[in-house]
């Protein structure tokens, strides 16, 4: 039964701003901005015929109403950024550079082209979606979605298969057996048992029908409701689910236990093991078990020996988990743990053993939080065919429904055993008393037989036994009805609903302008780099830098952080506590064999996550192997790394010979030299100041970079020369390090080359916007405008 598994405005202020930056290349912004105004329920409003309306604003020959742009400036008023509002005067001067633009656009006929028709077609679909949607409804559902999962259930269940498209006494048969086993267990009859003799879940032999803890969204629809609204200890009504219906007992409630986050290690036992291997397996985790109990680190411990390629090289951490999403042992273990960083003893599952260390436990969050969440949810999982259903019948009441009952027989009739294997069709052409024939009529447009058979080819599905052919092809008509409903009404959406259509225009004008800047400002600037420097050489005192602090400021808690910090930035690269499994080779072997390439790839994968990691790649030998064996080890680790993407700058080679420091002495001890060790390095203080943050979250933060007076108060709280000193600001200490100060100066063409762009790309659109007002003057209706002054 589990199932595991905008803003309001017309466009927004920026968009008629003059915006200069270079992300601005797409009109799906426009969009964004937009869909919010489809997310309100309004009353339908039929377009009327009207008088004419005051004009604005005049481009050429073409006017601009004034409850339009007032419009406009409203929606943006409201929904825009408050820190670029603006009054009536200036937001039509933008106004109008916007209509100028889309003005030029229809002038070159972008409006017309198949490509633009396209593009406004796809986003007009995705707008319509919430029009053609209960927003009520999902909101309903996502509220009591949300009430649910404050709660867990506990349930069992019986099964009694029926096909979805079951003839109507095989359905009502199954409907009266699930009666009859209800009325044998409220006489007392054991649920279990009756569960393994009737219950075709197939799970039932190892459950007895009991499925568990489980929340919202964890099982169809119909079942979770069931499960939700029976008392503990009583047993539903038959509910129909498309496997059959089932008798739902509810054994048990409880409060939400939340979210849990776990790190584990696991050691995977194989579904045919042997005795052997059984016992193998518990000794493995029992090792890693004593282990941890002495103080391995789990991270080391997971690397080293989980089975989870997935999540042994991220210390074993698993995504956040809620109750029904875990196998039920798994669970209970992860829930079990109540300190962030205790762990479990071994946990035997169906997939191996596996210990647990607890990592976060999240509450249930706010509804405001999870809200846009759940609504996703409700429009994509079983309570879909529930919104759809709402939807059709709505409509059903809109538009005229007239089926041609004798074509509409003759074309169910068709179905065969083929419709369900998935494999129907139809000869073409039809025969003379079908083809072209109006099955049905929606809206007064005509929907053909051949239209229907069409549509069938295409969303048939094979079956499951039981089904009838004539039952799948009426519930496939069914559908067909609704979705020609539903296309109807998203043809008609203009006609219904102003603010669909207002939204419409304002998208079609985002593309058209979309089109022109890029093409007339965006593409030409960025292409031009001798327009870009030429105006650079223009404006060259316009960019420049301040004096600046090139300086590093560590900031920690006591003195004796900021001493460690102050120690490991010493020197560079910086040593980091983190270094891997050290590889150990048999005598005189240099050659890399498949266990060590094993550990040798989690040095690589760490390697290419952090690109400012070093590695030292120690070797040796013992006394009695040739000179150049520890060397050939080196070597067959570097060769190694670098032929899987690891620069070779990024490593460094120590070779120790027989005298590997701290090495213990004598014979027996010798393979204690056959080894190679790693040690990781960095380039980047971001990487101490984790290092320093693993035990102490927020211990230390480090920020390095060029400052400008004002930007941080510890650089501007010492003197600007180069050097080191120690503060102790509010039970702080501090340390500020400056390399270098330099006075201000211009910024060479590279340095200042974003922000020429960004401003020839403004120089251009003044270009521009003056030839659109020579080619259509813009004449403003002053009475109006002091109107909506007033």
């Amino acid at each position: 039964m589990r199932t595991h598994s905008y803003r309001n405005s017309v466009l927004p202020f920026s968009a008629l701003q003059s915006s200069y930056k270079l992300s601005c290349r797409v009109a799906g912004g426009l969009l964004l901005s937009a869909l919010a105004v489809a997310c309100k329920t309004t009353a339908p409003t039929a377009r009327k015929a009207a008088p004419a309306e005051p004009v604005i604003l005049t481009l050429g020959n073409k006017g601009f109403t004034t409850d339009d742009f007032f419009q406009s400036f409203t929606k943006n008023q409201i929904s825009g950024d408050s820190s670029q509002r603006t009054d009536l005067k200036s937001y039509l001067d933008l106004y109008a550079n916007l209509k100028l633009k889309v003005l030029a656009a229809e002038q070159e006929g972008r409006d017309t082209t198949e490509a633009f028709r396209e593009e406004l077609e796809t986003y007009r679909k995705q707008l319509a979606q919430s029009y053609l949607t209960d927003k009520a409804l999902v909101e309903q559902l996502s509220a009591e979605a949300y009430q649910r999962m404050q709660e867990e259930v506990n349930a069992s269940h019986i099964l009694i298969a029926v096909a979805e498209d079951a003839s109507p006494a095989d359905t009502l048969a199954a409907f009266q057996m699930a009666r009859s086993l209800r009325d044998r267990l409220l006489k007392g009859e054991e649920f279990a048992a009756l569960a393994r003799q009737y219950s075709k879940d197939p799970t039932v032999a190892q459950n007895g029908g009991t499925i568990g803890y489980f929340s919202a969204f964890q099982t169809v629809y119909p079942f979770e409701t069931t499960a939700y609204t029976t008392p503990v200890g009583k047993i539903s009504q038959p509910v129909r689910s498309r496997s059959g219906y089932h008798l739902i007992k509810v054994n048990d409630r409880r409060s939400s236990r939340g979210k849990i986050q776990v790190a584990h290690i696991m050691v995977r036992i194989s579904p045919g093991a042997d005795d052997a291997g059984q016992a193998a397996a518990k000794a493995r985790i029992d090792e890693v078990y004593s282990r941890l109990q002495k103080g391995v680190s789990f991270d080391a411990l997971a690397k080293e020996f989980s089975d989870d390629t997935q999540s042994r090289n991220n210390g074993g951490l698993l995504p956040t988990f809620a109750t029904g999403q875990m196998v039920p042992a798994f669970e209970d273990a992860a829930f079990g743990l109540t300190a962030p960083g205790s762990y479990s003893k071994p946990v035997k599952t169906n997939y191996g053993w596996h210990i647990l260390k607890l990592v976060e436990r999240k509450p249930l969050e706010p509804y405001t939080e999870l809200a846009p969440a759940l609504r996703q949810k409700v429009v994509t999982d079983s309570r879909a065919d529930l919104i759809r259903q709402a939807t059709v019948q709505r409509l059903q009441k809109e538009y005229a429904i007239k089926p041609n009952e004798p074509v509409l027989k003759a074309a169910l009739s068709k179905a065969d055993s083929s419709l369900l294997q998935g494999k129907w069709t139809y000869p073409q052409p039809l025969d003379a008393a079908l083809d072209g024939k109006t099955l049905v009529i929606i809206n007064n447009k005509p929907a053909t037989v051949n239209q229907f058979f069409t549509y069938v080819r295409q969303k048939q599905q094979p079956r499951p036994a039981g089904a009838v052919p004539t039952v799948a092809m009426q519930r496939l008509f069914d559908r067909f009805v609704g979705d020609q409903l539903i296309a109807a009404e998203e043809a008609n959406l203009e006609n219904k609903h102003a603010d669909f259509r207002a939204l419409l225009n304002e998208v079609r004008d985002g593309v058209l302008l979309s089109q022109m800047m890029e093409q007339n400002v965006w593409e030409k600037s960025m292409a031009d780099s001798l327009g870009q420097r030429q105006f650079y050489e223009q404006n060259r005192q316009k960019y420049g830098f301040p004096e600046r602090a090139f300086a590093t400021v560590v900031v920690a808690g006591n003195d004796e952080t900021l001493q460690q910090a102050r120690q490991m930035l010493a020197s560079s690269p910086y040593q980091l506590r983190r270094s891997a499994p050290e590889i150990t080779y048999a005598r005189n072997q240099t050659t890399l064999e498949a266990k060590q390439k094993e550990a040798l790839f989690d040095i690589l994968v760490t390697l290419l996550r952090n690109p400012e990691y070093i590695i030292e790649v120690s070797g040796s030998r013992e006394a009695a192997e040739k000179d150049s064996v520890s060397a050939g080890r080196i070597h067959a680790v570097v060769n190694y790394l670098t032929a899987n993407g690891v620069s070779v700058m990024r490593i460094m080679e120590k070779d120790h010979g027989a005298f590997r420091p701290g090495s213990k002495a004598g014979a027996k001890d010798a393979a204690d030299q056959r080894r190679i060790t790693f040690q990781y390095f960095s380039t980047s203080k971001k990487d101490v100041e984790k290092v320093l943050n693993a035990k102490i979250p927020n211990a230390v933060t480090i920020t390095e970079g060029a400052f400008v007076e004002g930007a941080n108060p510890h650089l501007d709280s010492v003197e600007w020369k180069p050097g080191t000193t120690v503060l102790h600001p509010d039970n702080k200490s501090v340390m500020v390090t400056i390399n270098r100060v330099e006075k201000p100066r211009l910024k060479t063409f590279e340095e200042a080359r974003g922000a020429v762009i960004n401003d020839y790309q403004a120089f251009l659109e003044k270009q521009w916007l003056a030839q659109l007002k020579q080619r259509f003057p813009v004449k403003i209706n002053e009475e109006e405008m002091r109107k909506l002054i007033k």
